[in-house]
């Protein structure tokens, strides 16, 4: 361990007995000078010595780093540092003292404050000096970048970076790693001589084996923010690590090396042997994980197409539910991408998501609220409490959000076919922002915003000239995907909307080239299980299979389930039969994958085809799964079914 003594924060070594000799001399030089000088504040002598006769300056670079550049200090400022010569215990003394520092420095809140604390130090040890460094970027630091840049004008800070540059070689491992890791944080160039000198003298000990394993993670770390790490210098770590049995490596390592991974790793690399055992380990480890590593780790395997390791993934998706309260907006992104991306969905989670998001949305990122509906809508998953929340947020700050994130607070109303207590007020928020902002939209983004709209039944006719305009349409075309099937499927289903329910609309019309001949069904297709009961059911009722047809085309884009026909007396009709129909009843037969999870609420594409089935003429019957899915035999199903379709009477045409 090096100290650092306040005459110019010299630099010794703690450990070695010329190290103490070098404190005794320059202790007494402190007395001297304290004897020359009495009437004189002993910290402004030190802050004289300190100072540079050319202030440093720094310039903020394109990818938001700080250059600092540190001037060499005069012949009489010089700084000096002896190296380590061999290991020797500390004094309590000295252990006090630094305890004594970290417990008053853990109290400091501002810059000010910390180098104030400095400046009144007479010695203090190379760990301390980095310790410091690492707590003024944490407090000076945020999301945002470096809340104060003049604080690198400031002497304490630059005398420390002078000497931590050209003294690097004699700093302890913690010192030097420590110092590394907080001016990486503090936005320092890392093209810099001071950063090139830490990196350099941290690869030269790396190369000799003379790290330890808290050494290794926290250079890995270091490096690992760093915009472009030396992947060469990442993989001689994980290297060294694996020289450790790896049962025995702690959260933190198991953390840094699927970092490193997923920095390192190439497509077509072979890494997967290492990444089994990895994941094995890690799955011994799962309960002392805390939201931070729950989150890196499950990016990790996300990036890294971890797609076997599913007894890890329900492992860390599980423990996730209790750490809600405590990720960040950013893991807990990181955590949502992950349930999406390996298709998890658990109930504790999404109660867990019920209780921390209505509480929580006003500090929330918007981004964050963005996947919270984006997961619930590829869930399906109809949280009230959610939705109502996020409504609300979005009625107070929709003009602060993008609109993208538009987009994605107001889909999930339409595809889960939920209006919220205050549907007025949001849509006539939705209304006002579109005005202000419609020209802002990606063409693809406005068009399945709209689309979601007429779902629940909110019709944006003030704005479907534009869509219906050939100007936009060219735009959606000339911008992938394109005019792809389902792209089409929203205009030709915005443009039977408009044309059944707003016959007031008076606007362009959609041409026939850009309308689909039927509505894509992958997802509303019917359920193959309860589609045969269904039928079965039928065919005891009517007797003969010529008196219902199924998954019929209609000319108006929907497909039918189940069609029956009566004439005007009310007989069944072949369905084959063209002439003398009077009524048409359209048969839906709606399993589970039609509804919101755990939910009797359908979805709003198929809540639409019904609304629209009614308006073309069909008598809809709807036949959802929760109601004949205890019905054990047929003969019941028949019962089930003649009451549904027929609640008076039925005949069978001759």
């Amino acid at each position: 361990m090096a100290l650092i003594s306040r005459k110019g924060f010299q630099l010794y070594s703690s450990s070695t007995p010329a190290s103490r000799s070098a404190l005794m001399t320059l202790s007494k030089r402190l007395n001297s000078i304290s004897g020359q000088r009495k009437p004189q504040n002993y910290s402004s002598v030190a802050m004289r010595m300190l100072c540079v006769k050319d202030k440093s300056q720094y310039t903020f670079c394109r990818k938001k780093h700080v250059q600092l550049q540190v001037q060499p200090l005069s012949v009489n400022e010089a700084v000096h540092l002896c190296g380590d010569m061999m290991n020797c215990t500390k004094s309590n003394n000295v252990w006090m003292d630094e305890q004594l520092f970290f417990k008053k420095l853990n109290n400091l809140c501002t810059s000010k404050e910390i180098f104030y604390f400095l400046s009144s130090l007479e010695v203090m040890s190379d760990t301390m000096a980095s310790g410091a460094l690492q707590k003024i970027s944490e407090v000076e630091v945020d999301d945002n970048g470096l809340k104060n840049p003049g604080l690198l004008e400031n002497e304490v800070f630059r005398a420390l970076c002078f000497q931590f540059e050209f003294e690097s070689s004699k700093l302890s491992n913690t010192g030097l790693l420590n110092a590394l890791q907080a001016l990486i944080k503090l936005r320092i160039d890392p093209q810099s001589t001071l950063m090139t000198s830490l990196l350099l003298e941290s690869e030269e000990r790396l190369g000799r084996g003379q790290l330890t394993a808290e050494n290794l993670c926290a250079l890995g770390e270091s490096l690992l923010e760093l915009e472009a790490p030396s992947c060469a210098t990442l993989e001689q770590i994980v290297n060294h690590m694996q020289e450790r049995d790896m049962k025995s490596w702690s959260p933190r390592e198991i953390v840094m090396v699927y970092r490193i991974l997923q920095v390192t790793v190439k497509e077509g690399k072979q890494c997967q042997k290492l990444l089994n055992r990895l994941n094995s380990v890690t799955l011994r480890t799962v309960s002392q994980l805390s939201p931070n590593s729950v989150s890196v780790i499950l990016n990790s395997l996300v990036v890294l197409h971890q797609t076997r390791a599913v007894v890890l993934v329900t492992a860390l998706c599980k423990h996730s539910e209790k750490h809600v309260p405590y990720f960040t907006d950013h893991e807990l992104v990181n955590v949502l991408e992950a349930f999406l991306y390996f298709g998890q969905k658990m109930q504790i989670f999404t109660e867990a998501l019920e209780r921390h998001v209505p509480k929580s949305i006003h500090a929330m990122h918007p981004q964050t609220v963005s996947k919270v509906m984006q997961y619930c809508c590829k869930k399906m998953i109809l949280s009230k409490p959610i939705f109502d929340a996020v409504a609300e947020d979005f009625i107070s700050s929709a003009d602060r959000l993008t609109t993208e994130q538009i987009a994605a607070y107001i889909i999930p109303f339409g595809t889960l076919n939920y209006l919220p207590p205050s549907a007025s007020s949001l849509f006539r928020k939705l209304e006002t922002v579109l005005h202000t902002r419609l020209r802002h939209f990606q063409p693809h983004t406005l068009l399945s915003l709209l689309h979601s709209c007429v779902l629940i039944q909110r019709y944006p006719i003030n704005f479907l000239p534009k869509i219906f305009s050939p100007y936009f349409l060219q735009k959606l075309q000339a911008q992938p995907p394109g005019l792809n099937r389902v792209v089409m499927s929203q205009l030709t289903q915005l443009f039977l909307t408009v044309t059944l329910e707003c016959p007031f609309y008076e606007g362009p019309k959609l041409l026939s080239k850009y309308q689909v001949k039927a509505f894509p069904t992958p997802q509303s297709s019917p359920d193959v299980h309860l589609f045969k009961r269904v039928k079965t059911g039928l065919l005891y009722l009517l007797k003969k299979r010529i008196y219902f047809a199924s998954e019929v085309s209609t000319p108006y884009f929907y497909v039918v389930d189940i069609e029956i026909k009566l004439d005007e007396e009310g007989f069944v009709l072949p369905a084959a039969q063209l002439e003398e129909v009077h009524r048409r009843i359209a048969l839906c037969v709606d399993g589970q994958n039609r509804f919101c999870a755990h939910s009797h609420n359908l979805l709003g594409e198929e809540a639409i085809k019904q609304r629209h089935l009614q308006l073309l003429g069909y008598e809809v019957v709807q036949i959802p799964f929760f109601e004949i899915e205890n019905l054990k035999n047929t003969t019941k199903i028949a019962d089930y079914l003649h009451k549904k379709i027929f609640p008076c009477t039925y005949g069978l045409s001759n």
